[in-house]
């Protein structure tokens, strides 16, 4: 196998074959990502490209002109590379493209292989959320296990990858336990929204009823409205005690993915007259929909203008005919009492199953200063 650069067209075209692929793997991503250079590469048996992925480079924090050490990076490949495990020998494409990585500079590759290892349903993680008998979600009998998932992980050890550990906590880059809401049944059929409300537990399934009975006007803004989500985003930052993210951040993502192909991101208001009370970012590609960022006002909250944004991004979702909605990481933990509960406790009221991906594996190219970027990322 060889490694070439890809353009942005080719990449595009390659992930549209792909339907469930991530939007970090999106070749517009880097635009949204200051601090990081990324390409574009494919990877080609003899002609034929048969796996692509972004790449992200960070360099180390020293100057360029420190001896063996400056211009080094990071080569993160989030929820990459794509590809189509039945057609791909993995060890030869990973080596190709380590290889690559490493005559580029790389110290360490960071690596988010698309995939879910695990599956637990929501009602059983709710119930045993409530009993609080468990430590870790993964002391529950899963809904479903890949096993081809399970051997990956096996030969990903055998050439040399470092596995990522089970953290109650958020780790840096992608999360490995995600919440996500079905879109179709086990045979892949559509669902409707009746069906996906009937998921919810009775008390998400009664405030998202009354939300559309709230007298709330749902809108759909533009980039000139990126401001007011702004205020209320900071709003709910100071509330909530989280540190967000400028507006610049969000101006760059909503240019550069709506000036994708088959990538949208759109901007969801819920006013009570003239009064703002909740906003959704929501990011779809291919046949994958995500919830990707929040705020709300704190008046009004009877009118469940939260809900009715999930609301229409679920029936908004369910009309692009994907497959999954996405509402993000969440702890494994299971200690009813841990501070990351609520968020599960949350999620999975929403309908939400558990799933486990891969997370993201690191192969060190240069061991002495993969070791000195974990201390130093530790600091941070």
């Amino acid at each position: 196998m060889t490694v070439a650069p890809l353009s942005d067209d080719a990449h595009a075209e390659f992930l549209a074959a792909h339907p469930t692929a991530s939007f970090l793997q999106n070749p517009r991503w880097p635009e949204v990502k200051s601090g990081w250079r990324g390409e574009s590469l494919g990877v080609f048996a003899d002609d034929r490209l048969v796996a692509a992925t972004l790449v992200l480079h960070r360099p180390l924090p020293v100057p360029s002109a420190v001896p063996l050490v400056g211009g080094r990076t990071l080569a993160y490949l989030a929820e990459g590379p794509v590809f189509d495990p039945a057609d791909v020998d993995l060890s030869s494409m990973l080596t190709a493209l380590t290889e690559r990585l490493r005559r580029d500079g790389a110290f360490l590759v960071r690596m988010g292989l698309p995939g879910v290892r695990r599956r637990w349903s929501a009602g059983d993680v709710r119930r045993a959320l409530a009993a609080g008998d468990h430590r870790m979600l993964t002391e529950l009998e899963p809904l479903a296990v890949d096993d081809d998932a399970e051997a990956l992980r096996d030969e990903l050890a055998a050439l040399g990858w470092r596995a990522p550990g089970e953290s109650e906590e958020f780790e840096a880059g992608q999360p490995q336990f995600q919440a996500r809401i079905p879109l179709v049944d086990d045979n892949g059929a559509g669902l409707d929204v009746e069906a996906v409300l009937a998921r919810m537990d009775q008390t998400s399934r009664r405030q998202t009823r009354k939300s559309t009975r709230s007298e709330l006007t749902i809108s759909v803004g533009g980039e000139e409205d990126l401001p007011s989500w702004q205020e209320l985003y900071e709003e709910t930052a100071a509330r909530d005690g989280f540190t967000g993210r400028p507006l610049s951040y969000f101006q760059r993502m909503h240019r550069a993915l709506n000036a994708a192909d088959d990538t949208e991101c759109t901007l969801y208001f819920a006013h009570l007259d003239e009064t703002l009370l909740a906003a959704a970012i929501f990011v779809r590609q291919g046949r994958f929909a995500w919830y990707v960022y929040g705020a709300s006002a704190a008046q009004e909250r009877k009118r469940y203008a939260p809900r009715a944004l999930q609301l229409r991004q679920i029936e908004d979702a369910l009309a692009a005919g994907c497959r999954w909605y996405d509402l993000g990481g969440l702890s494994p933990s299971l200690d009813p009492e841990h501070e990351l509960a609520g968020l599960t406790r949350f999620k999975t009221t929403m309908g939400a199953d558990v799933v486990q991906t891969q997370g993201e594996w690191d192969f060190e190219i240069s061991p002495l200063l993969a070791k000195a970027f974990r201390l130093y990322m530790a600091r941070r």
